[in-house]
């Protein structure tokens, strides 16, 4: 009789829960059904709004279930950012668009600061067809007002808010965190790379004279390239603008009129009278940027054989092979080398946003790009940052091209050590023992490292600091003396990277295609392919759930800390050597 009931229950369990799996990929494909593109009908009198109702991204997602929320089952779709571009330049060119409208009330955005310069470098770009510009919001962030500024025209609400206060830049450091978990972290870095200050907030509570330095400088650049461009598009003075931010001037809508960063303050249905005034006729309709460009990607299928193939290099990079978030050495070496032998391939641009990584899998994909570059064109074009493995992945191009406001070099390396035997102790009640067949065998696992073991890590360290700045030196046609004073894991801001050489000119993917294009010598004739990881099956969607399923749960338990504790967590992960930079900065 137990044996029965046992049986019917276990069966009733089985066939509940295959319901339930069944009802969770409902939900799950319903999801990703309505995240797919959707072919638009384009209204001859169209306002091209651009809203970030989607997310705007540096590379094509190879998440099968990118966009989905997995708490609410809703989707949000992303928009690359080369889609983006694309639709901007057409929208230039195409009758039905009359001008843009930006209202930068969405849910979505930008997802880094050399996105935000490069939406607004293509936005420069459609003015100068004639076409209106005007912006509309109630509260202006400074990266929004950034943006916002290349505007003909920039409207308020009489009661919204306004951002105007600077930039800054603040670490979070995790010594007292490990000195009370009693855990111990060790670092290996170069004496010469005083600069890279990746292993700071594990061995330090504050910053270092010399990462200081660094970060001013760094947050001192941006804020002028975005003071800059608002000085030149409002016609306000630079000084002026910074005693704005001194003194929190414009916070208020009536404070914003009154020093010219907006032109009126109105309500939005008030808009409907400044579209008349632009000329546009009452039946007009609102297309939004994701829309548009889901329509532009259509009509761009059919081009010449000749190709530009796009090659992103987005997230960290780490060891081996897979999909997802990450950079993985031998799957991206493996697709540049598919682009090495695809004859219809003329010119490479490799897209790098990444804070590096390992260097074996930095050292891996730089010699495919080496192997590229002796048969086609190769450009690299940077994002926000591109900075030590990343940089390391750069170097060989036969042109950078780099944004104003990415994070660059970071020319150096370190190792890091994280002894958990205390930890395990005197926490959890855990002690390890053992034997060996060689002094050295068991390698830090019962004791603390030796002198020998310590002098063993260093000189793997010193190793691939020397091959760096060596490869960095035959890249970039410098001496090595210059490599070496602008090494030292420092970081450059793309503003100042030109200067030093790091990079060859300014600008986003478009320059580095249309150098791309000049240097293969495709004159019209030519098509820009993107070359993306696309794993499909089953298991490329399972795999995807687990990580977004153990993602959310996180999220949910850890809020406004869950960036710290990704940032932690991707640190204390590290193997080997590596070359790898933190600083992901945003500019909201």
């Amino acid at each position: 009789m137990n044996f029965i009931k046992t049986f019917l229950a276990g069966l009733l369990a089985v066939v509940v829960g295959t319901f339930l799996v069944f009802f969770l990929w409902i939900f799950i494909l319903l999801g990703i059904a309505g995240s797919m593109e959707k072919s638009v009908a384009v209204h001859p009198e169209s306002i091209l709004k651009i809203d970030f109702s989607e997310v705007l991204t540096d590379a094509p997602s190879s998440d099968p279930l990118a966009g989905l929320d997995l708490m609410t089952l809703q989707t949000q779709r992303q928009l690359p950012l080369l889609k983006a571009l694309r639709a901007l330049e057409a929208a230039r060119d195409d009758d039905r668009i009359k001008g843009i409208y930006l209202r930068m009330n969405g849910t979505g955005g930008v997802t880094g600061s050399a996105i935000l310069e490069e939406l607004r470098e293509a936005l420069v770009e459609f003015k100068q067809s004639g076409k209106f510009i005007v912006a509309y919001n109630e509260t202006y962030s400074q990266g929004g007002y950034y943006l916002a500024s290349v505007a003909d025209k920039i409207y308020m609400q009489p009661e919204g808010m306004m951002e105007w206060a600077g930039l800054s830049m603040n670490l979070m450091f995790y010594k007292g965190l490990l000195d009370k978990l009693d855990l111990k972290a060790e670092v290996f870095r170069p004496t010469a790379c005083k600069y890279k200050s990746a292993v700071e907030p594990y061995i330090y509570d504050k910053m270092s004279d010399a990462n200081r330095e660094q970060m001013q400088q760094l947050v001192s650049s941006m804020w002028g390239v975005i003071a800059e461009s608002v000085a030149e598009a409002r016609g306000i003075e630079l000084k002026t603008l910074n005693e704005m931010a001194d003194r929190l001037e414009v916070a208020l809508p009536d404070e914003a009129l009154e020093k010219g960063l907006v032109d009126s303050l109105i309500y939005e249905d008030q808009m409907e009278d400044v579209f008349a005034e632009l000329g546009v006729s009452d039946d007009y309709d609102f297309v939004t940027l994701g829309d548009y460009a889901a329509q532009v990607g259509a009509d761009l299928k059919n081009i010449s054989a000749d190709q530009v193939a796009v090659v992103y290099a987005d997230g960290q990079i780490v060891d081996g092979e897979g999909y997802g978030k990450e950079i993985y050495g031998n799957t991206l070496a493996a697709k540049i080398a598919g682009v090495r032998d695809n004859e219809k391939v003329k010119a490479v641009v490799l897209r790098v946003n990444s804070p590096g990584g390992s260097a074996l899998a930095s050292d891996v994909i730089w010699r495919e790009i080496e192997l590229l570059r002796a048969e086609k064109p190769v450009i690299v074009s940077m994002g926000s940052y591109a900075a030590s493995g990343g940089y390391y992945i750069s170097c060989p191009a036969d042109a950078i091209v780099a944004d104003k406001m990415t994070l660059t070099g970071s020319i150096g390396v370190f190792g890091m050590f994280l002894d958990t035997r205390d930890a395990l102790k005197n926490k959890l009640g855990i002690t390890v023992d053992g034997v060996k067949s060689n002094a050295s065998a068991d390698f830090a696992a019962t004791s603390p490292l030796t002198p020998l073991q310590r002098a063993m890590i260093m000189r793997g360290v010193d190793r691939v600091y020397t091959t760096f700045t060596n490869h960095v030196a035959e890249g970039r046609n410098l001496p090595i003396g210059k490599v070496l004073d602008i090494a030292g894991g420092r970081v450059w801001l793309g503003k100042d990277a030109l200067e030093v050489g790091l990079i060859d000119t300014y600008g986003g993917l478009k320059t580095a295609i249309a150098l791309a294009v000049d240097k293969a010598e495709l004159g019209d004739g030519y098509r820009v392919v993107e070359v993306k990881e696309e794993p499909t099956g089953f298991a490329a969607i399972i795999a995807s759930l687990n990580v977004s399923v153990r993602e959310a749960f996180a999220r949910s338990e850890l809020g406004l800390m869950m960036k710290e504790y990704n940032t932690v967590r991707e640190a204390l992960n590290q193997q080997g050597v590596l070359m790898y930079s933190p600083w992901k900065v945003e500019v909201r």
